[in-house]
Order: C-alpha cells, then sequence, then structure tokens
C-alpha cells in the first residue's frame, strides 16, 4: 500500500511540475516516460509471445507528440491553446481527485488498451479481427445500492448473479433467491501455493450448491488453478468434473486463472505460451465431458498476459470492479464487484451480470 502511495505521489508531483511551465504534448510524454525509464523499456517480450500479429508497443516521445498532436487537431469549434489547456486541466483534475494515472492515460489512446502489469504501462493495440462486444455505455444502469444492469429499450436485459467460496461462510439461500440473485458460479476448489501445490476442495461447496440448486438459482462452478503442468492443469478438470457428478449444472464451469499478490504464486513465472496451453488443457477436458467451459481474468490478464486470440470461441467472464464499458472484447459475465451486499450472506460478495442466459 506503501509503495502504491509513492507512485501515485510520484506522478501527481510530476503533472503539477509540468502544468507549471510546459505543454501538454510534454506532460504526456512524462506520464508515460518517466514510468519507462524508471521501470525498463517495454520491449516485445514483454507482449502477447503467442501471437505474433500483436505487439505491446512502447511510445517514442515523437509518437506521443503525434498521437496528442491528432487528438487536438481532430477537436472542432476551439483553438489548440485551448484544447491545451482544457487537456491539461483535465488532467491535473483526475489526479488531484484520486483517479489512477492509468485511468487518466486511457481517454488519451482510444485505439489501445492502457493497462498495467509487473510495473509498467503497457499499450495494447484493440484489434478488429477479435469479437468485440455490442454493449452500450448509455445502457448500463447503476441502481441505488451499487447493482448494475443493462438495458435494451427500456427492458432489463441482464441477469443478477454472485460468485461464493468458503469466505462467505453459511449462505441463506432462499433469501438470496428472493433477493433477485438468478445464478450463482460456487467454487469448487483450489491448488495451493508453493511447489507442493496440493489441490484443495471448498469446504463449503457440497452446501453451496446444494443450496443454491434447492433455491431455485442457476449454477455453475469454478476452479482456481494455479497449474503450471499439463498434468497438473488436466488433474484439475477430472477434479471439479468428479466433485459436480450428479449436479444440475447450468452455468459454465470456469477456469479461474489469476496472477497472485503471493510471493509464491505458482503460475506467475508462467510466459503467456504455457499459461495459454494451462487453459486449453482445461477447457478442452470440460468441453469433452459435454459442459460449457469458460475463462476468468481481469484486463491485465486478458491483455498482456494470455492470448486472448486463442479463445475466441470460449466464454468469457471478465473482472473488472466500475461502471465502464472500458473491455473493448466480447464477455459473457462482468464481475464489477467485490464488496456487494445481498440479503442470506452475512459481508461483502462478489456482484455480477451476465448478457445472456444458458
Amino acid at each position: 500500500m506503501n509503495r502504491k502511495k509513492k507512485e501515485v505521489t510520484f506522478y501527481i508531483l510530476t503533472v503539477v511540475c509540468c502544468l507549471v511551465a510546459m505543454t501538454i504534448v510534454v506532460v504526456a510524454a512524462l506520464l508515460i516516460y518517466d514510468k519507462i525509464r524508471d521501470r525498463g523499456e517495454i520491449t516485445q517480450e514483454d507482449s502477447v509471445e503467442a501471437n505474433a500479429d500483436v505487439e505491446v508497443i512502447s511510445y517514442s516521445e515523437e509518437e506521443v507528440n503525434l498521437m496528442i498532436a491528432e487528438a487536438i487537431s481532430s477537436t472542432q469549434n476551439t483553438t489548440r491553446t485551448q484544447v491545451s489547456a482544457e487537456i491539461l486541466s483535465e488532467i491535473q483534475g483526475s489526479l488531484e481527485s484520486g483517479v489512477s494515472v492509468v485511468e487518466t492515460l486511457r481517454p488519451l489512446y482510444p485505439d489501445h488498451i492502457v493497462v498495467v502489469s509487473n510495473g509498467q504501462f503497457h499499450f495494447v493495440p484493440i484489434r478488429d479481427d477479435l469479437k468485440q462486444h455490442s454493449l452500450l455505455q448509455e445502457n448500463l444502469q447503476v441502481l441505488e445500492n451499487g447493482e448494475l444492469q443493462y438495458l435494451e429499450n427500456g427492458e432489463v436485459v441482464s441477469h443478477k448473479g454472485i460468485d461464493v467460496s468458503r469466505y462467505q461462510g453459511d449462505i441463506d439461500w432462499e433469501k438470496v433467491a428472493a433477493d433477485g440473485v438468478e445464478y450463482a458460479i460456487i467454487r469448487v476448489g483450489v491448488r495451493g501455493y508453493g511447489s507442493e501445490g496440493k489441490l484443495v476442495l471448498d469446504e463449503k461447496f457440497e452446501e453451496n450448491i446444494q443450496g443454491a440448486t434447492a433455491a431455485g438459482i442457476e449454477v455453475g462452478v469454478y476452479f482456481f488453478t494455479q497449474a503450471i503442468t499439463e498434468e497438473e492443469s488436466l488433474e484439475e478438470a477430472n477434479l471439479v468434473l468428479e466433485a459436480i457428478s450428479g449436479y444440475d449444472i447450468t452455468y459454465p464451469i470456469v477456469y479461474d486463472v489469476e496472477k497472485t499478490g503471493a510471493s509464491d504464486g505458482r503460475m506467475n513465472q508462467l510466459t503467456v505460451e504455457e499459461r495459454t496451453r494451462m487453459a486449453h488443457i482445461f477447457i478442452d477436458r470440460i468441453e469433452e465431458a459435454g459442459y460449457t467451459p469458460m475463462i476468468y481474468a481481469n484486463m491485465e490478464m486478458w491483455s498482456v498476459l494470455i492470448d486472448m486470440s486463442q479463445f475466441e470461441d470460449v466464454e468469457k467472464w471478465f473482472a473488472y470492479y466500475g461502471t465502464e464499458l472500458y473491455f473493448p472484447y466480447e464477455y459473457a459475465i462482468w464481475q464489477y464487484s467485490d464488496t456487494g451486499r445481498v440479503d442470506g450472506i452475512s459481508g461483502d460478495v462478489d456482484m455480477n451480470i451476465s448478457f445472456r442466459e444458458w
């Protein structure tokens, strides 16, 4: 936490100093170049290694100048100086209000996904050859309780869901159903960190899946992977299939691939190619068994840590805590909060909306 605060302070001070004597071009360049210079230049190796068509770009100062100049020149009914001052003011106000540096940069690069990974800013070109969603920001409705709904022609077309594990404790599933939850994705288990990587079933799995089903809630399941070999990934898939035998699984079976903050996270050191292969082993086994597979990942994982092009025909569950439809690619479920509240559950629970049914 202290490290993050220091980084934010550094950028705020940098921008404020620049505001005194520099133009928007220099400010934008500094926001990017100070980071790259301090942490090391982003190279081809930091990109999606498994796909030669994708390159995570490291911008030169000239390229940054050109992009900013084009953005400014495209604005009508105002002068370049006025636009520069407006953008400077927006950047300053954004940072001073607590908005992160990466969120401040994103509007300046509409053709890229701007994401931080391993302490570096990555500018990932948005690919037209990958499936993109057709969701519209104006159709997304934020309710007073913070829940999200998606509307079309004034009608709610999204579906309210949660995902749970042992951390939610004892759940009153009848109350959960009465609170409008239509589906629940229940954790089957995890693979532990460290060299051993022991498989562990979630102690609340059976209780949760039985309770949700009895309450009339549709169910899917997920497994938190730390597989580093093909054999381990297959082992995880088989464990899930054995655990769900006899249950009516209507929503997908999810491969939860996350970069953990733990120093002994086993998957953190995998290459893009290796991580992609692990996912396919799990997915192929689930599909072979007649179920619908899905991958759960956040923006960092989808953009730079796994080869998204290899999963065009796989259902996606996107984790992004906010209300902005920033991520351009197609996904079926959106986990938009990890601090939701639902009747029947004590404490926080992950909130989701899906844009289709299974």
